[in-house]
């Protein structure tokens, strides 16, 4: 089934789309949904479950809810004016910004860490009542992944989704071959075909700008911004120092033939950074994985695309490939940690990276589909096991590391024979059967993995 780039490149508020992006996005809902009702509002009750009860103060999720109950949008909202404090000193919330009720973070959040519900372990409840204690709205809500959300009443619909109104649906990697093959086009083509019946050429083009751009700000950034990240570890950044150190490397004229890797190391490290600092970010295809793309496109743009693209080009057909790869993990699988495990997330990213670099290189479909192959078969059964709740260790590496194993993946898939044994369908059936048999301790609860081993 096709998903826009919108909903796989969607911008939202750091450092995780399921935790923060999918909370803040219910929240406005909820907001909205009081509607004329709204000033008589004189309580709002907010209720975790499962991983989100878990792992939501260390995910910024309580932060992200509050977002939603001002009635703040994550790509309008100005994170310089401390919201955060302000309700925390004055302990009262404009509601949607325009109802003020009563607030405290440590009683209105109520984190049901024993309690799981059934359609998915991302959950939360919103309960607004009036001055006479009776409720006006109650709402259940899941975010199932990649800053999606549902409500309760439409979870079974999760897997009817209504498709949207595009030339070309397709929910396996052979259909959109077929696809391809039969009217002569390519993925990139069938992508932006089905964006331009959605909206404009120029909306689609300049959107695909927007989200490149704030990917390499993210970079530019996170190179440059010293300092400890937010949360219990005090773990310090990383990425100024590897900047400094390449640039001297690089002065020094230093003779090292894995110098191209160190740059991609620096670049996914200070996307990653800047999403652990609960920076403005873009989800590719998750928050959790959201340093993975940024670092290869910047690895095309300096070292390696065709002279027959211009930048812009490049970055249509990467963005296109990606989303539609991503399509078929979101029709058949997950990208939801919570649910298959962190395979999900940085598995994803680094199979719709390599795939996509492999695109812009000008690899042919079936060096597309081996390289995105490629990048997931090597992240089957990678658990989500974050430390103290918190998108740092071992997520950040994780993304260092997965956007080599991208390019490498399109490496070894340009190189080859043009043969291969696995298909990519193949692959996100594995990888969703994987992710679902996993110990449920291995899905961003932080009760196993490290989060249980390290000590921080």
């Amino acid at each position: 089934m096709y998903y826009s780039l919108a909903e796989i490149f969607a911008i939202g508020i750091g450092p995780s789309s399921s935790h923060t992006v999918g909370p803040m996005k219910a929240a406005n809902r909820f907001v909205r949904n009081l509607s004329t009702n709204i000033n008589k509002i004189s309580k709002v009750d907010v209720y975790l479950y499962g991983s989100l009860a878990l792992t939501g103060i260390g995910h910024g999720t309580l932060n992200a809810i509050v977002y939603g109950l001002l009635g703040f949008e994550a790509d309008k909202i100005d994170l310089t004016q401390n919201y955060i404090e302000k309700i925390i000193n004055q302990r009262e919330l404009l509601l949607d910004g325009k109802q003020s009720i009563p607030f405290d973070m440590d009683k209105n959040f109520i984190l049901e860490k024993n309690t799981f519900l059934k359609e998915h372990s991302n959950g939360m409840k919103f309960v607004a009542y009036n001055s006479s204690d009776e409720i006006v709205l109650e709402e259940t809500y899941f975010s199932i992944g990649g800053g999606t959300i549902a409500r309760i009443d439409e979870m079974s619909q999760k897997n009817e989704r209504k498709p949207l109104d595009v030339p070309y649906q397709f929910s396996s990697f052979q259909e959109l071959r077929e696809i391809c093959e039969t009217n002569n086009m390519t993925i990139r083509d069938v992508v932006l075909a089905n964006e331009y019946s959605i909206q404009s050429k120029e909306e689609t083009i300049s959107y695909i700008r927007k989200i490149v751009e704030i990917m390499q700000d993210n970079i530019d950034k996170g190179v440059k911004t010293d300092g400890v990240l937010p949360g219990s570890i005090k773990l310090q950044r990383k990425a100024p120092s590897m900047y400094r150190n390449l640039q001297q490397r690089f002065e020094n004229n230093v003779d090292d033939a894995l110098y191209i890797l160190d740059w991609v190391n620096l670049w996914a490290f200070a996307v990653a950074e800047e999403n652990a600092a609960g920076g403005k970010i873009i989800t590719a295809p998750t928050m959790g994985s959201a340093g993975i793309i940024p670092a290869v496109i910047r690895y095309y743009q300096r070292f390696a695309h065709k002279k027959a693209y211009n930048d812009l080009e490049a970055d249509i057909t990467f963005i296109t490939t990606a989303a539609a790869i991503c399509c078929l993990y979101r029709s058949n699988a997950s990208i939801s940690g919570a649910e298959v495990g962190c395979q999900g997330e940085v598995g994803v990213a680094c199979s719709m990276a390599a795939g996509a670099l492999t695109a812009v290189i000008g690899g042919n479909i079936n060096q597309i589909e081996n390289a995105a192959e490629i990048g997931m078969e090597h992240n089957l059964g990678l658990t989500c096991d974050p430390i103290k709740g918190l998108v740092q260790i071992p997520c950040i590496e994780r993304n260092a590391m997965a956007a080599i194993k991208a390019v490498n993946a399109s490496r070894l898939s340009v190189r080859g024979t043009g043969q291969y044994k696995v298909s990519l369908d193949s692959i996100i059936k594995t990888m969703y059967e994987t992710g679902i048999q996993l110990n449920s301790d291995y899905k961003e609860t932080s009760l196993g993995g490290l989060a249980k081993n390290v000590v921080c």
